[in-house]
């Protein structure tokens, strides 16, 4: 049985100033490592970027195997999960466990409030 986590990271109210300006900073703290950035790109297609591995579930619906993440990157097991979780928290991505395995799905909602809230800001 799957088991989601969303991730509220203590977000204050939707439509807040300052609850939005604090989502945003741990956004793109979350977004400065270059590593994590590129798995952001990578989730953002998930048939295509990892194509090369059999899916454990389904992509549409669960994301990416955490063991798929790890070996796209070449980054060891606990360096991507740490990665994954900074993510999470971050409201970036939601996270499925599905038997013994972790999935990560990029919350493409998050990233076009974020992406929204940063061009109207004029940043």
């Amino acid at each position: 049985m799957a088991k989601s986590s969303a991730t509220d990271s203590g977000r204050s109210g939707p439509g807040t100033c300052r609850g939005d300006l604090e989502v945003a900073v741990e956004a793109l703290k979350a977004l400065a490592n270059p590593t994590r950035l590129q798995i952001m790109n990578w989730l953002q297609d998930p048939h295509g970027e990892f194509a090369q591995w059999e899916p454990i579930a389904d992509r549409d619906e669960f994301g990416v195997c955490v063991s798929h993440l790890q070996a796209k990157s070449g980054l060891a097991q606990s360096t991507v999960s740490s990665y994954m979780a900074t993510l999470e928290r971050a409201g970036l991505v939601r996270s499925t466990r599905i038997g013994k395995w972790t999935h990560y799905k990029r919350d493409d909602d998050m990233v076009a409030r974020l992406a929204e809230m940063l061009c109207s800001r004029g940043i």
